[in-house]
């Protein structure tokens, strides 16, 4: 489908219209997956997998949500933030759970096979927080190069940047992280 078609249906939804939200799930159905697998990071055998992950984040996407969406890379955006705020609800669930796990044993505790996944989504999620308070657009070039995965253009267009902005926020953030998470930054 069209960038256009999909755009006038974010900004239908945006009106309230209920049945444009659906169409615009129905038709970026497949493209939320992706998202939510970049999101995920690729990685299988968690509790909450691709297909969860974009339902869980379609709750959140819901209109009466007062959500103003401008267009589809604004679309993807948010719907990627949400992605990663249901990962980070899992982790910290996860974590909960955990904790008390360890009343019962040491054993137990630790046949939660899923705990780096969530201590590394957490510690990511914190790390992003840190960054947002030093450099909140640089947080946003992570957000939408990252979660979103978005092109240095397409970044650029949905912040009101340049490329070139991208492209130096994008290496300050990853190397902001990379220190923030204890592992070298990675080129992409």
């Amino acid at each position: 489908m069209s960038d256009d078609t999909i755009t006038a249906l974010v900004r239908a939804a945006g009106s309230g219209d209920a049945r444009a939200f659906q169409r615009l799930y129905e038709v970026s159905y497949d493209e939320l997956r992706r998202l939510a697998h970049v999101v995920r990071g690729g990685r299988s055998g968690e509790t909450i997998n691709t297909t969860a992950l974009v339902h869980e984040a379609y709750l959140k996407l819901v209109p009466g949500q007062g959500l103003m969406v401008r267009d589809r890379v604004h679309f993807f955006r948010i719907a990627a933030r949400a992605m990663r705020q249901v990962l980070v609800d899992a982790a910290r669930r996860r974590s909960t759970r955990r904790r008390g796990l360890e009343v019962l044993g040491p054993d137990l505790a630790s046949a939660d096979k899923g705990e780096s996944l969530s201590t590394d989504v957490l510690a990511l999620d914190a790390a992003l927080r840190e960054l947002e308070n030093v450099s909140p657009r640089q947080a946003s070039v992570v957000e939408c190069r990252f979660f979103a995965g978005l092109s240095v253009e397409e970044t650029a267009e949905a912040l009101a940047v340049s490329t070139p902005t991208v492209k130096r926020d994008w290496r300050i953030a990853r190397a902001f992280l990379a220190q923030s998470l204890g592992s070298s930054p990675q080129s992409a």
